[in-house]
């Protein structure tokens, strides 16, 4: 069984940057895309980032291309989200989520395991 523990979230100003790590045990995590997704109060959860195995292949959705950056560290199971340039919009629970085939998808019904989540809170 695979578990993702989400961290790094918390309380900034607009314009102000977070990384958030997602370590991944119980798995072989060299071998799945992994992906942000979030959710803000009220909305639904939508998706933010994606990346292959080998890091090969990232998608972004549009309001955080050139602002967020996804990465994975395979050597320590973690996969990462650095947030740049962070908008009071950006606000939500920030979610990890597992791809065990490697699809690269926006969706998330493609994706079998997720983490709690981890609260990023920007301020104006």
């Amino acid at each position: 069984q695979v578990q993702l523990v989400e961290s790094g979230g918390g309380l900034v100003q607009a314009g102000n940057s977070l990384r958030l790590s997602c370590a991944a045990s119980g798995g072989t995590f060299s071998s799945y895309a992994m992906g942000w997704f979030r959710q803000a109060p009220g909305k639904e959860r939508e998706f933010v980032a994606t990346i292959s195995w080998n890091g090969g292949r990232t998608y972004y959705r549009g309001s955080v291309k050139g602002r967020f950056t996804i990465s994975r560290d395979n050597a320590k199971s973690t996969a990462y989200l650095q947030m740049n340039n962070l908008k009071p919009s950006d606000t939500a629970v920030y979610y990890c989520a597992a791809d065990p085939y490697d699809v690269v998808a926006t969706t998330q019904s493609e994706y079998d395991y997720w983490g709690q989540g981890t609260q990023v809170t920007v301020s104006s």
